[in-house]
């Protein structure tokens, strides 16, 4: 339900916080007082259109917030935050929107901004709005088959057949991507067949690159190579011819660190460093030596890693950047190239699946159907019922249920019919306000107080059904006398049992049924005209239905007491 409404600087609105509550809250105030404006807030708040014309005049932005506390945790507004990754671990939702003068919009869910289009999705779940009929679920044709469900308990069974039809789905979509042509089918076997030759006969090792790369540069620089190791070996244990080597020059410091050992024992230290100077110095020279005995140039092998590295780069260039890239692309080559070589047989074996799923679920949605045959019959009885009782005794109501034949549907019998997660049928609900007239779909009916009445209607009988929380009626006392108000209030009185509900309206008879009773007033302040609303409590509210009755001497009075007798007695 709305529990709290922030409304500034929006329209005659100069700053407004309005606490709300659960069960039945009326609005009552002069005409152009600004009660159809807090309507239009929170229809802005919902997602509906905004333009700059709203922002109160002087001011540069115009801000409406809702907190809307989520009772139920499996509730629909609850599973569409949770779907969206928006949802509050508070158990509740923060909605707001902001309208700049220069007409930009910016609306948040729990403070995350998002696309107007994500607010209205999220405000359906939230709210029903009888007035301009932006926010009427009812008049929403994809809900009419939801709600007769609910109506008639048939969740289950639709859920059941739901299930069925999202296999079904994923069996034609794996059928879709096999039924290709048989020349492209051809095609890229053909393809998938060269790609995984062409990668096993390479052979590849996964760190092969580089270590061909690092023989190649010694084949190639194999001469280089060689002198250098040479020179380096003969400097290190054979001198140039003109000077000592190495290890020669060693050899004497060593002669001479002996001597001097032999005088001062502290030095012994050096000797033993020398010592270990001359064998590194030694392996040094042999291993160089070593290196030289075993370079060797080989063209004949240096022409083969030439070509392998060559064919390496080919293979990358064709299926990725790395040798690794190159054997992962041929492993998915593989695994499609056996999907694909089998293709025929999962064919058809899935075109059996597909067969049997569209049996299985015609006979579910025959079954569904003829439930809500038998349902729609009683839920127009009900609703006819209600209107009768709201003056409205000639109104018919009725739940049409089609279905529409298709080739490809799903089996009925002797039959295929078009069909989704639903069912077979296509539902929608026909009214027919005054004797002779045909009946009409719901959506199409005349605006005005019949409207209001035969949506109060339908929302009494499907009070249980409809799972959206607050419902504001804005338009419910146009066209309809006090006899008929005393009706509606206790019909509104009846619905807030299940539902938050939310009435503006100029009929005491009304009003009266408030469990709160909000007045809203229009003042000028400093020259500017601003809106307000208190709470009516005690005789401020006899005050106020005495004032709409017209009459405020002490009969007028009296007559708005009994009014609030006769609705704390219903």
């Amino acid at each position: 339900m709305l529990s709290e409404l922030h409304v500034s600087n929006f329209a005659i609105i100069d700053d407004l916080h309005l606490m709300l509550h659960a069960g039945f809250n009326v609005f009552t105030g002069e005409t152009g007082a600004g009660k159809s404006i807090i309507i239009d807030a929170i229809e802005l708040l919902l997602g509906g259109k905004s333009s700059q014309e709203m922002v109160r005049a002087g001011a540069s932005m115009a801000r409406v917030e809702g907190i809307f506390a989520l009772d139920a945790p499996d509730s629909p507004a609850q599973a569409w935050l949770l779907a969206h990754e928006l949802a509050d671990e508070s158990g509740q939702v923060i909605l707001a929107r902001e309208i700049r003068r220069g007409g930009r919009s910016v609306a948040r869910i729990n403070g995350r901004a998002v696309a107007q289009s994500l607010l209205a999705q999220l405000g359906q779940h939230l709210v029903d709005i009888h007035g301009q009929g932006q926010h009427l679920s009812l008049l929403n044709v994809r809900t009419h088959g939801r709600l007769l469900d609910q109506f008639a308990g048939l969740q289950t069974q639709q859920q059941a057949l739901a299930s069925e039809v999202r296999v079904l789905r994923d069996v034609r979509a794996e059928l879709a991507k096999l039924r290709q042509s048989a020349r492209e089918l051809a095609r890229r076997l053909d393809l998938l067949r060269y790609q995984v030759q062409e990668i096993d006969e390479a052979g590849l090792m996964p760190h092969e690159q580089e270590a061909l790369e690092s023989e190649r540069s010694r084949l190639a620089n194999a001469e280089a190579l060689m002198h250098e190791s040479a020179v380096l070996a003969a400097l290190l244990s054979e001198g140039d011819g003109t000077s000592l080597s190495a290890l020669d020059v060693l050899g004497n410091s060593m002669v001479h660190l002996e001597k001097l050992v032999r005088l001062d024992a502290d030095l012994a230290p050096m000797l033993a460093q020398a010592e270990d100077l001359f064998e590194g110095v030694s392996d040094l020279a042999r291993a160089v030596s070593d290196y030289g005995s075993g370079l060797e140039y080989d063209p004949q092998r240096l022409r083969e890693i030439e070509e392998r590295l060559a064919l390496i780069s080919q293979l990358q260039r064709k299926y990725g950047d790395t040798i690794a890239d190159v054997l992962a692309f041929g492993e998915s080559a593989r695994a499609e190239l056996a999907l694909l070589s089998d293709s025929e047989t999962r064919t058809e074996a899935l075109e059996a699946q597909e067969e049997q799923l569209l049996r299985v679920i015609g006979e579910r949605a025959q079954t569904l159907s003829r439930a809500r045959t038998r349902a729609s019959a009683t839920l127009a009885q009900a609703v006819e019922t209600e209107l009768a009782v709201l003056r409205m005794a000639g109104t018919r109501f009725k739940v049409e249920i089609r279905q529409k034949r298709d080739d490809s549907g799903c089996y009925v019998g002797d039959e295929r019919f078009a069909f989704d997660a639903t069912g077979i049928d296509q539902i929608q609900f026909l009214v027919s306000a005054n004797p002779g007239e045909p009946l009409r779909p719901l959506a199409k009916v005349a605006s005005g107080g019949e409207t209001a009445r035969l949506m109060l209607a339908l929302k009494n009988v499907l009070s249980q059904a409809d799972a959206t929380p607050t419902l504001i009626f804005d338009e419910i006392d146009q066209g309809i006398g006090g006899r008929v108000g005393a009706i509606v209030g206790q019909k509104l009185l009846a619905l807030a049992a299940e539902h938050q509900v939310l009435c503006v309206t100029h009929l005491p008879q009304i009003a009266a049924y408030g469990h709160k009773h909000l007045q809203v007033s229009k003042q000028v302040a400093g020259q500017r005209t601003i809106s307000q609303i208190r709470i009516l409590e005690g005789e401020e509210r006899v005050d106020e239905l005495a004032a709409m009755l017209g009459a405020e001497s002490d009969s007028g009075r009296q007559s708005a007491q009994e009014l609030l007798a006769a609705a704390r007695a219903a």
